[in-house]
Parts: C-alpha cells; structure tokens; sequence
C-alpha cells in the first residue's frame, strides 16, 4: 500500500526540494517533471543567429544567463573575432565567466540596460534571448545596417501560477528599468519601430509548460526568484497543499508559456538592404491561442516586472570587468 505522506514529512520535502542547487539557466534535474508541450516552434532562434553570424567580426550576446546558449553555439560555428557577453543577474556572473572565458568571450557584469557600456556602432550583431534591453541603446551600439535578434518572454507566461499561488504582481518596476504596461509582440514592434528600427521578421506563440509534480514548482520558483518574489515554502505550504491535491486529481497542472520572436534592422549602409518580402514580414494578430487582442497590444494578465542592465564604458582597449555587481531581476 502506498504511504501517503503526513503534512510534516510533505513540507520537508519541499524545503529539500527548494534546497536543492540550482546554477546558470540549467533546468535539467526537471527533465520529466517539467515539460514543454511544445510540438514545433514557428521560427529558430539559433538557426537565425547561426546565419546572422556568418557575416559578422563582433557580437554582443544579452543576458547570456550561465552561457549555456553562446557556449552551444561556439560549437556550431566559430564565434566572432570580438564577441562579448553582458550577464546582470549576480549567481551567473561567475557561471558565465567560467564557461565563456576560455572560448575568447569577454563577459561584462551590467546593472543598466539604458546605459550600455559600450561605444556607438561597435557590434555587428546584438543577440538576446529571454533578457530585458532597450530599444535605443541596441540600436546606438550596433553598426548601421546590422541586425537585432531577440526572443523575449511574453507577459501572460506563468499567470497560472499567480492565480494557484493568489499572487498579484505589483505595478513596480526596479530602478533604471522603463515601465511597460504589457510585454508582447504587438508592444514590442511598436517599441522597436518608435525607436527607428526595421522590422525584419515577426512571430509569437503560445503553448502549455506540464508539472508533474509541486516539488518541480517549488523547485523552478526558487530557481527563477523573480516571479513569486516572496515565495518560500512556509510562506505558501497551504497553497502547495492545494497544488498537490489538483495534481493528484488531474496527474499534471498545466500552465501557459507565452514568447515572441524579432529580427530588426538598424538602417543605414551596411548589410543589404532587405527585400520587399522580409521588410513586409506578417503581423500575427489574429493566430489561435492569442490571448490579447486589444488595439494597443495591452495583455490580459498582470503587469509584469522589467528590469535592465551596464557599467562604467567598456571599448576594445579597455577589457577590464567591474568589480562591483549588482543584484539584478528579468524573466526567463
């Protein structure tokens, strides 16, 4: 007969669950407990940015996290003459030097994503996968002609957990970050276009994350501190109680994972002036699953936090790193 566990031994297994170390961006002790149930993505981040390489002598790779994904992509093709990594959330600062490094990356701590430091025009092409940046300052550093690729989260990605966790994400943003009131593809081209960008390319999705079990949710929260900041174990065992009696009714909890995906280009001499069809790329209003479509691309869920990220300048002569880093907060 299968031993249910009393309540005192469940919340010491969460706590062990929450205890458990957690490095980088590296979600794999999940593997099976956690699962996209994504069947095909509509567009490929690395493709994309494999082909944008071929061409370029200097990259910047936003919020690389642990440099997990720049270190997967020096394996496919050999990185830029000068490629430069920026990393604001401190427990990846040194994850990401020690992986980066001995590829020839420079990986530069940022608190500042308005004040990037870096000269005007210097990349030939700014990378960001799931970190904040700011739409002018990506357009001052890169060389006219060059591209911007970015795939964001999107606002409406883990509201189910608020709602199961009763958290209402509060209408504050940290400090040097630009407030938005809605994070999602429609927002976002607008944003880009204000600033005087090409949009190039355009996508969004939409598709369901699987938990199989409430220690895979305690374990990604504390993992990813910014989205239920408050959480602890003790704080929400009730909640976690209530959680564990939907999964054992149902098997899974399913929740929403929201992204889009921008290629933009700075006009100017440079690269080829992109053709009729990608400079027409389609706007994705009315796709299945969408769950905004309001006029001004406002999303349905709570106001999310944004933060941003920069240091003292930073130029080719000069490859000193700051020593001061400061706690930093994005989404993932």
């Amino acid at each position: 007969m299968l031993h249910r566990m009393t309540n005192d031994e469940f919340y010491t297994s969460l706590v062990a669950e929450y205890n458990k170390p957690y490095v980088g961006w590296d979600m794999s002790y999940l593997k099976g407990r956690r699962v996209d149930l994504h069947t095909e993505s509509r567009w490929d981040y690395t493709a994309t940015v494999l082909a944008a390489m071929q061409t370029a002598e200097s990259m910047l790779d936003m919020g690389t996290g642990g440099g997990e994904r720049l270190a997967s992509l020096a394996t496919m093709r050999p990185l830029p003459i000068l490629t430069i990594a920026t990393e604001g959330y401190v427990p990846n600062i040194s994850v990401a030097r020690q992986r980066l490094e001995p590829l020839g990356v420079t990986v530069v701590a940022i608190d500042d994503d308005q004040h990037l430091p870096f000269v005007d025009e210097q990349f030939d092409l700014v990378i960001n996968r799931h970190a904040s940046y700011d739409a002018h300052e990506v357009l001052r550093i890169l060389k006219p002609g060059q591209r911007f690729i970015t795939q964001q989260v999107g606002d409406q990605t883990n509201c189910k957990l608020h709602e199961l966790f009763g958290y209402k994400p509060k209408d504050t943003f940290y400090p040097g970050a630009e407030q938005k009131h809605a994070w999602n593809l429609a927002y976002a081209v607008r944003e880009l276009q204000d600033a005087g960008w090409q949009i190039i390319e355009q996508e969004e999705d939409f598709f369901t994350t699987r938990y199989y079990d409430v220690g895979a949710i305690v374990y990604y929260l504390k993992a990813i501190p910014w989205e239920i900041p408050d959480f602890s174990v003790e704080k929400y065992f009730d909640k976690l109680l209530e959680i564990d009696q939907l999964i054992e009714r149902d098997g899974y909890v399913d929740v929403l994972f929201h992204q889009f995906f921008i290629v933009a280009r700075k006009e100017g001499d440079g690269e080829e002036e992109a053709g009729e069809e990608e400079a027409d790329a389609k706007f994705p209003g009315d796709h299945k699953g969408r769950h905004y479509n309001d006029d001004d691309g406002t999303a349905r869920c709570a106001a999310r936090t944004y933060h941003s990220s920069g240091v003292p300048l930073w130029s080719p002569g000069n490859l000193t790193t700051p020593s001061v880093m400061h706690e930093d907060t994005r989404v993932t």
